[in-house]
C-alpha cells in the first residue's frame, strides 16, 4: 500500500493505542441496507475523493487490472468511475442492494459518460448470481461493517474470484473507545456549513460516520473471518488511522 512517512506514522500510533484498550468497545450493528432517499442522498454528498482515490491508486499498485471486476457494496458507483477513469482496460460490473443508492449511481455513471464500461446490478452481496471463478478482481469498500455475519460475503467474493485473481477488501476499523469516535468523526466528518438550511443533513451525515464506526470490525475480527471464509493467508492491516484492507491473492489451482 502506498502511504507516506507521515501517515505511517499515524497508523503506527493508534495501533499502538488501539492494542493498549483492545476489546473495549463492543460492536453497534447499523442497518445492513441504506435505502432510503436521503441517507442515499446524504451518502453520496459526503467528500469521499480523496478516500476513493487512495483505495484506487493502492488497488492498481497491488496489482494491473484489465477485464471484468467486480465491485460488491458499490453504493453510488464513486468508485467504478474513479477506476475506469484511471485505467481503460476494465469492465466493471457494479452491485448493491439499495435502490435509492443505485438510482444515485446511474446518475453519476450517466454523467461521468462511462456507462458502457460500469454495469449496475441490484444484488445481495450474501449470494452473489455469478459463477466460480468469473472476475479476475473483486473488490469492496465499506460494506463490510453493513453486514452482521461477513463471513458469508467475503466466502462468496473468493468464490467468484477467478484462480489467481485479487480479492481487495478496505472498510472503516472500529475505534476502541468512544472518545476516539469523536475525534475521527471531528477529524473526518467535514466543517458545519455556514447555511443553517443545510445543518440537517450535515448533522445527518456526522451521524452515519459515527454509526459506522461503531459498527465496523476490529483486525483480529476482519482476520478470524477470512480465514474462515477460506482465505487464511489474507494479508490485513490498518491502511489509515480508520480504514483497515484485506488483500488475497487467490492461489492458482482450485480452492483459496
Amino acid at each position: 500500500m502506498s502511504a507516506s512517512a507521515t501517515e505511517r506514522a499515524d497508523i503506527a500510533r493508534y495501533a499502538t493505542r488501539s492494542a493498549s484498550v483492545r476489546g473495549s468497545m463492543e460492536r453497534v450493528l447499523e442497518p445492513e441496507v441504506m435505502d432510503t432517499a436521503e441517507e442515499a442522498a446524504d451518502y453520496d454528498a459526503m467528500d469521499h475523493g480523496a478516500v476513493n482515490e487512495r483505495f484506487c491508486a493502492d488497488l492498481l499498485a497491488a496489482r494491473e487490472l484489465s477485464g471484468k471486476v467486480l465491485d460488491v457494496g458499490t453504493g453510488t458507483a464513486l468508485i467504478p468511475i474513479a477506476l475506469c477513469k484511471r485505467t481503460p482496460h476494465v469492465q466493471v460490473v457494479a452491485i448493491d442492494l439499495a435502490v435509492h443508492m443505485l438510482a444515485l449511481a446511474k446518475r453519476n455513471v450517466d454523467a461521468s459518460g462511462l456507462a458502457d464500461r460500469i454495469e449496475l446490478i441490484k444484488v445481495d452481496a450474501k449470494g452473489l448470481p455469478f459463477d466460480d471463478g468469473e472476475f479476475p478482481a473483486v473488490v469492496s469498500n465499506s460494506i463490510v461493517h453493513h453486514i452482521p455475519e461477513p463471513r458469508s460475503v467475503l466466502a462468496e467474493m473468493l468464490r467468484v474470484t477467478a484462480p489467481g485473481g485479487l480479492v481487495f477488501v478496505r472498510d472503516l476499523f472500529r475505534p476502541p473507545t468512544d472518545a476516539e469516535v469523536d475525534r475521527l468523526v471531528h477529524l473526518y466528518g467535514g466543517e458545519p456549513p455556514l447555511d443553517e438550511g443545510q445543518r440537517g443533513s450535515f448533522d445527518h451525515q456526522r451521524m452515519l460516520f459515527r454509526d459506522s464506526l461503531k459498527a465496523a470490525l476490529t483486525l483480529d475480527e476482519v482476520r478470524a473471518l477470512a480465514k474462515d471464509a477460506g482465505m487464511p493467508g489474507a494479508r490485513v492491516s490498518m491502511t489509515s488511522d480508520r480504514h483497515w484492507t484485506l488483500l488475497h491473492e487467490k492461489a492458482s489451482h482450485d480452492g483459496g
